[in-house]
């Protein structure tokens, strides 16, 4: 059957969420009579569950907030208590009401329920690694909240790393750099390569990554490695486009100093690429001078490499931006920003 291009606003998210629909309810059995194998279908099921989470419940309340229709709601709940599983009694506050609850017995269907429901998820979302698994539960969160028109916004939060934090920053670092600048894999592969010496030399006491999330979507990250006993590098800043414009590439950096002075370091290094602006306004503002710049051909570009240091000694966060210094080292300025 050929589908009918529709040209209403809206289209193309009308059918992804159709096609979802479709892929989602044959996935978890919606579809099938028996839900979960069980005698119950979903929608008896969820009836269940609200009146197991919900305390006494009056019986319009429940057909209004699952808005099912009465007299099939009623038919259901007089099979229910046929079968000891729910008690009904008349409301004290409206004498034409009924209030429902539970019995001994309808608890025990309903603990049923919620442990076969919990493991035909864990079934499903097995295969994934710990990475996608938060990617999944940031998505669904987010398409809940869109659906029920919440705002979307949550204060950012930054912490270290953990177990699953190196693949999403390889990941989008390398989708954020070849969609901005066109930069090839040779980039992912530098970012891994990054990642994994980071893991496998981890020196807590002198290294530290930190990670930026916001609603769970990994936002931002940067990471703090030894070069010596007096020096450190800064590597991998980056803050996702969504997140830009709020001072977060500033708050990491600030970090990363603050840690690198705690540390024991007398100096702080960083290289970069000129046509990465925005990080080096940064850079600058924090007090950082570029010490060396060099044309090179890397990630599929050609690319100016900068070398940026800071003296660490007696470094103070700046309360207002500085005007870019004059490279140290007699190398030709950095380009305007």
């Amino acid at each position: 059957m050929t589908a009918i291009a529709s040209e209403e606003p809206g289209a193309d998210t009308i059918e992804a969420v159709r096609a979802f629909n479709r892929f989602y309810t044959n996935r978890i059995g919606v579809l099938d009579r028996a839900y979960l194998d069980t005698p119950y279908t979903l929608t008896e099921a969820r009836v269940i569950y609200e009146l197991a989470n919900g305390g006494a419940t009056a019986a319009s309340q429940l057909t209004t907030e699952l808005s099912l229709d009465p007299a099939y709601v009623s038919r259901m709940l007089k099979r229910f208590a046929g079968a000891g599983m729910v008690d009904i009694r008349q409301d004290p506050a409206d004498g034409r009401g009924r209030l429902l609850s539970l019995t001994e017995s309808g608890r025990a269907v309903a603990a049923d329920l919620a442990t076969r429901s919990r493991a035909s998820i864990a079934a499903l979302i097995e295969p994934l690694d710990a990475a996608a698994r938060h990617r999944l539960t940031a998505a669904l969160s987010d398409v809940t909240a869109l659906l029920a028109g919440q705002d979307l916004s949550s204060p950012l939060r930054i912490r270290p790393h953990r177990v699953g934090d190196m693949g999403r920053v390889i990941a989008s670092q390398a989708q954020s750099y070849a969609e901005s600048y066109g930069w090839n894999e040779e980039y992912e592969a530098l970012v891994a390569e990054i990642c994994a010496k980071f893991l496998r030399d981890f020196d807590p006491a002198r290294e530290h990554c930190w990670i930026a999330e916001q609603n769970g979507t990994l936002v931002g990250s940067i990471f703090l490695v030894k070069a010596s006993e007096t020096t450190a590098r800064l590597r991998l800043l980056h803050v996702a486009e969504a997140a830009r414009g709020h001072g977060l590439g500033t708050r990491l950096v600030t970090a990363c100093i603050r840690f690198a002075q705690d540390a024991g370091y007398r100096r702080l290094e960083l290289w970069t690429n000129d046509i990465l602006a925005a990080a080096r306004r940064i850079y600058q503002a924090a007090g950082f001078t570029l010490e060396k710049e060099e044309a090179h051909h890397s990630f599929g570009q050609d690319l100016v490499g900068q070398t940026w240091a800071l003296d660490l000694a007696g470094w103070r966060e700046p309360l207002t931006p500085p005007a870019a210094r004059a490279p140290a080292s007699g190398t030709p300025e950095a380009r305007p920003v």
